[in-house]
């Protein structure tokens, strides 16, 4: 059942280099067609420095890559924690729910970005990885130390 755990997991991170490269020919694909005076030609830049200059909408691959790499991050550490403990079934299909939750969020924040079901399925997602999390925490805390796995 480990390995079950893991793969949600390993998922995310697929889904995570994907959305990386998405934003490759869409940014630079702006930035090709914008306005060169837009640009403060200082060395360096980042690529929060690209708002304002090129269309939001080159932007929301970009935002949506480092929503990526913030609340997923206490999945990482949940689904881990479960998998060293020994998942159950329902832990193993409520992660792939917030998988599934989380890449759905993705492909709307990157090609509609309209908030109020963006917001949904973070918030669906935000109770998924609660459940988990309070699993995580039972499975420990209350874990029986006279069994040895």
């Amino acid at each position: 059942m480990q390995a079950q755990m893991l793969a949600p997991a390993a998922v995310l991170v697929v889904w995570t280099l994907i959305v990386l490269f998405w934003i490759v020919p869409v940014r630079f694909g702006a930035i090709a067609k914008a306005d060169k005076s837009n640009f403060s030609g200082k060395q360096g830049g980042r690529g929060q420095d690209l708002e304002g200059v090129i269309p939001d909408k080159a932007n929301w691959p970009s935002h949506n890559h480092t929503h990526l790499h913030e609340q997923p991050t206490l999945f990482y550490a949940v689904v881990a924690i479960l998998a060293i403990v020994g998942p159950g079934a329902i832990d193993v299909m409520i992660a792939w729910v917030y998988v599934g939750l989380r890449i759905v969020h993705s492909l709307w924040q990157i090609l509609v970005n309209k908030l109020p079901l963006r917001f949904a399925l973070f918030l669906l997602s935000t109770f998924a990885l609660i459940a988990l999390a309070v699993r995580a925490v039972m499975a420990t805390v209350f874990a029986d130390p006279s069994v040895v796995s």
